[in-house]
């Protein structure tokens, strides 16, 4: 793998916003990978290796799962980093799949599908 786990996610997760944010995106949700805090950091390679694992020890199943369930699945392991790295978060970092805004639910779609296709 050529680029670090990490800065994949991060890079995904800027494309989606920038793909499907309505209007203009808060400077933090566009932050380039060397500016991005190190907690954000350490959670995107996380978030990455999960998904990584999951496909892997489905059998490449995933492929049959709905775009949504894909987004799912990365929305909810993002929160738990959240938790890992925030004692009290605001309630909109933690938010259900159902409650986030459908650019959100997009881009995290969209990011399990670029660490599937690049593994």
């Amino acid at each position: 793998m050529s680029a670090e786990p990490g800065r994949i996610f991060r890079e995904a997760w800027i494309d989606g916003v920038k793909k499907y944010y309505p209007g203009e995106p808060k400077p933090g949700y566009i932050t380039p990978w060397d500016d991005t805090p190190s907690w954000e950091r350490e959670s995107a390679a996380a978030v990455y290796d999960q998904v990584r694992q999951f496909v892997e020890t489905s059998g490449g199943t995933t492929a049959k799962l709905t775009r949504e369930q894909r987004g799912r699945f990365v929305a909810t392991c993002w929160i738990a980093q959240i938790y890992k790295h925030i004692p009290d978060p605001k309630p909109g970092y933690v938010a259900d799949w159902t409650d986030l805004p459908e650019w959100q639910q997009q881009t995290d779609s969209d990011i399990f599908d670029v660490i599937e296709r690049g593994l």
